[in-house]
């Protein structure tokens, strides 16, 4: 199978730096687990936390803040029940007093382009736009948010879900990924971000991918 990214890139995939291709070529049987330190966790002012409260009683955002906070990401490719080609983004920040998590499944949609799952009931999708950043590495822009709960189904507008931006590059020094991420509301302005690094290991789950990364519940919002 040809990874979701790849797809995604077409032409460009050939201009990331070999390390990112092969970080996001994983499809099949393999997979890859990093760990690292996010150097800062930070979110915006006071009104934005009844959002970041919601959005972590299902695995989207968290209100925590902090700096030097351990890290790790599961990116295992798999096909969900919907027999799509998926790649999880299970990345669990662990604070002094509680553990984090922010899920997403990513899936290549023909229509769309690649489509980010979020949390633990998917009740969220949202296209994303993937390009090559001149260093090799790569950015990925939020677009359409679409909410399904029970019979709800509708665009959310841009003034009530904001752009997120994460960009991602390897560092040859260091011989670590690094990775900014920020989610900012054109009302409100910044919501929620960090930054930090991290070392990547490559698995075999040829035998199968965890329940613990997927979601509760699949949904086709694509």
């Amino acid at each position: 199978m040809t990874g979701v990214f790849e797809r995604a890139l077409g032409a460009d995939f050939a201009n990331l730096h070999p390390k990112v291709r092969e970080r996001l070529a994983l499809s099949g049987g393999r997979g890859m687990i990093g760990h690292g330190v996010m150097d800062r966790i930070w979110r915006g002012r006071h009104f934005t936390l009844p959002f970041l409260w919601l959005g972590s009683a299902r695995h989207i955002l968290f209100p925590d803040c902090g700096r030097n906070v351990p890290f790790t990401i599961e990116n295992y490719p798999y096909v969900d029940g919907h027999g799509r080609e998926t790649l999880s983004f299970v990345r669990t920040f662990e604070f002094p007093r509680r553990r984090r998590r922010f899920d997403a499944q990513m899936v290549y949609s023909p229509g769309r382009g690649l489509v980010d799952y979020l949390g633990t009931h998917q009740h969220l999708a949202v296209d994303l736009a993937v390009t090559a950043r001149p260093d090799g590495g790569f950015r990925i822009r939020s677009g359409e948010f679409r909410l399904q709960e029970g019979p709800l189904r509708t665009r959310l507008p841009r003034v009530l879900t904001g752009t997120a931006t994460v960009d991602e590059w390897f560092d040859p020094v260091a011989g670590l990924f690094r990775i900014e991420v920020a989610v900012v509301n054109p009302r409100f302005g910044p919501v929620f971000g960090y930054e930090g690094s991290f070392a990547a290991t490559y698995v075999d789950v040829g035998g199968g991918v965890s329940g613990a990364v997927k979601p509760l519940r699949e949904k086709v919002m694509d």
